[in-house]
Order: structure tokens, then C-alpha cells, then sequence
């Protein structure tokens, strides 16, 4: 459901659903505190191949956040479409997350 890429002071998270939703938010969940676990806490989540996101999949992401704040870390978004961007922005995610268009302007 994830690939992970190692990158310089964060991992790279790359979700491989189409819709992110009920059907596979537990699933990222469960992989996403296990990758916390590691010790893998600063993680940037790219949405590139998603093409829909529902609210159960979002309370998911939140979730992970806070797992990654109680071990002193950190998630952000990257590379979402201008539906989910826009989502974000309505319901005020774009205020809790870090969000990125792009992977390298975490460099920026």
C-alpha cells in the first residue's frame, strides 16, 4: 500500500492507491506506525498517485501525525491534485499538515 524512500533528514512515503478511503485507511494506518516505530518519525507522505481521498482516510493521516508528534516527529504532505489540495484548504488540513507541491521544496 506504501513505498518508502530514505531521503536526507526525512523518509518519503509514497502512497500506491488510486482512492484512499475506508477500504485501505486502517491498512496505512498500521504501516505508517510501524515505519514510526522504526524510528522513521520525520515522514513526507506524496499523494501523487491518489486521485481521491475520503474522511475516514484523512482521520487516518491525523492519527499518524499525532503518533509521530508523541515520538517527536513530524508528516507533511506532498504532490496533491488540485481536488485534494482544495480539500485541504476547506476543511482547513492545509493548517495541520506542512504541504508541498513538490518533494524538493523541502529544500526551499
Amino acid at each position: 500500500m506504501i513505498e518508502t524512500y530514505s531521503r536526507s533528514g526525512y523518509h518519503l512515503v509514497k502512497i500506491l492507491v488510486k482512492e484512499a478511503n475506508l477500504d485501505v485507511a486502517d491498512q496505512f494506518k498500521t504501516e505508517m506506525f510501524a515505519l514510526i516505530d522504526q524510528g522513521n518519525t520525520n515522514l513526507m507522505v506524496s499523494f501523487a498517485e491518489v486521485a481521491y481521498v475520503d474522511s475516514s482516510f484523512l482521520g487516518a493521516l491525523v492519527s499518524v501525525l499525532k503518533y509521530a508528534m508523541s515520538k517527536e516527529g513530524d508528516v507533511s504532505v506532498v504532490d496533491l491534485n488540485k481536488d485534494i489540495n482544495n480539500l485541504f484548504s476547506l476543511i482547513r488540513m492545509n493548517k495541520v499538515f506542512k504541504v508541498y507541491n513538490h518533494e524538493p521544496d523541502v529544500f526551499a
